[in-house]
């Protein structure tokens, strides 16, 4: 009898595997994810899978709600580090930035379940109920705060998600599947730190809007 790699409470076999799914995607990214191997790493067998999971794709996207989970996690942990004092022009800018660097971050430091995050359309009907993957959420609200404080022009608010993460993400997929894969720890500061600037620079077009350094 086959020794489970995993402990699971009965009646919990589908997030089990779900689990396990998103543990084959941090190691071998969205490829692989596959039922076999999901139910070796829970200790079942592919059939027992089979009752939870139609195919390999309805499981890939249990594992990438998974890791969208782990990856708004990141951005939450960078966004508590922001001082809960101070200007608060400042603090909404600094805000935007955090969650900009755990995006990053989770991608340099777990690049398989980031890229597994992506691994469907944009659209999540899962995502807070507003349709929308929740780090696009949380880019939102960041975006909303910029507005109130004065640093973001209201007319310019409409679909304003659209830059900051076309910008972020493009810095992360560079980071970890293209031309800057090599770039050393420092190396990889300097660049997210001049990507955030240019992302809060290009977002200062209200009253208080200002260059950050």
């Amino acid at each position: 009898m086959t020794t489970p790699k995993r402990s699971y409470h009965h009646g919990d076999l589908r997030n089990a595997l779900a689990r396990a799914a998103a543990d084959l995607a941090a190691t071998g990214g969205p490829d692989a994810v596959t039922i076999r191997g999901a139910a070796r790493e829970v200790g079942v067998t592919p059939t027992a899978a089979y009752r939870h999971f139609e195919n390999q794709a309805d499981l890939l996207e249990a594992a990438r709600s998974l890791a969208m989970d782990g990856m708004v996690a990141a951005m939450a942990d960078y966004l508590a580090q922001v001082p809960a004092g101070g200007d608060p022009v400042e603090r909404a800018v600094e805000r935007l930035r955090s969650t900009g660097r755990g995006y990053i971050r989770f991608a340099i430091e777990e690049p398989g379940v980031f890229r597994t995050c992506f691994t469907g359309g944009l659209r999540d009907d899962d995502a807070d109920g507003m349709g929308e993957p929740a780090p696009y959420v949380l880019l939102g609200e960041m975006l909303d705060q910029l507005v109130e404080v004065g640093y973001l022009a209201p007319e310019d608010r409409p679909d304003a998600e659209a830059g900051p993460w076309a910008a972020v993400h493009g810095l992360a997929m560079l980071l970890i599947d293209g031309p800057m894969c090599e770039l050393g720890p420092l190396e990889q500061e300097v660049a997210i730190a001049r990507t955030l600037d240019m992302v809060s620079r290009g977002l200062a077009t209200g009253p208080r809007g200002r260059p950050t350094h």
